[in-house]
């Protein structure tokens, strides 16, 4: 299988890459920073990369969750430790981000993905973002894929109530 050229890679994937880590930093700044870090590294690792064992989005996907947990071990923080509370204070209520996004369905998504622990965040991501199949979600995890399924439910009905808390 030959390589498509690695323009016309950044360009089919360029958006999927960034929602994915925009919706785990929640931050746009850091967000393009990383996901320019995320295509420079596979610039440069173009010509190691081979076709057949992973497409370019996984393979792309596989930079970003790596380029993010150097993210957190750099700042000493790892996204499973931050407890809802810290979460929901870092919510911005006035200017930042949340008053960036100009779209109202964005700014519902931002603030329920906001509410929500790193780790519901992630395992959404995986499902609905990286297009992941709960076997794979299960493998990548180290956890049963019954695990996984209850894990993604979880998180949907914790997405639903907080839909509920924002409506009234």
């Amino acid at each position: 299988m030959e390589r498509k050229p690695f323009e016309a890679v950044y360009r089919e994937n360029y958006k999927p890459i960034y929602n994915y880590v925009f919706m785990q930093l929640l931050h746009r700044q850091e967000a393009e920073d990383i996901v320019s870090d995320v295509f420079m590294k596979a610039y440069d690792a173009y010509v190691f990369y081979d076709p057949s064992s992973a497409s370019e989005k996984t393979w792309l996907f596989r930079i970003a969750k790596n380029r993010l947990i150097d993210h957190y071990r750099r700042r000493a923080v790892r996204p499973v430790d931050t407890v809802e509370d810290e979460v929901l204070e870092a919510v911005p209520t006035d200017g930042g981000e949340f008053d960036a996004i100009e779209d109202d369905t964005n700014r519902i998504v931002y603030s329920v993905l906001s509410r929500l622990r790193p780790e519901e965040r992630e395992i959404l991501l995986m499902r609905y973002i990286r297009e992941m199949k709960n076997p794979e979600i299960a493998a990548e995890l180290g956890i049963a894929e019954k695990a996984a399924s209850e894990r993604i439910r979880r998180a949907l009905a914790k997405c639903r109530k907080i839909m509920e808390e924002i409506s009234e």
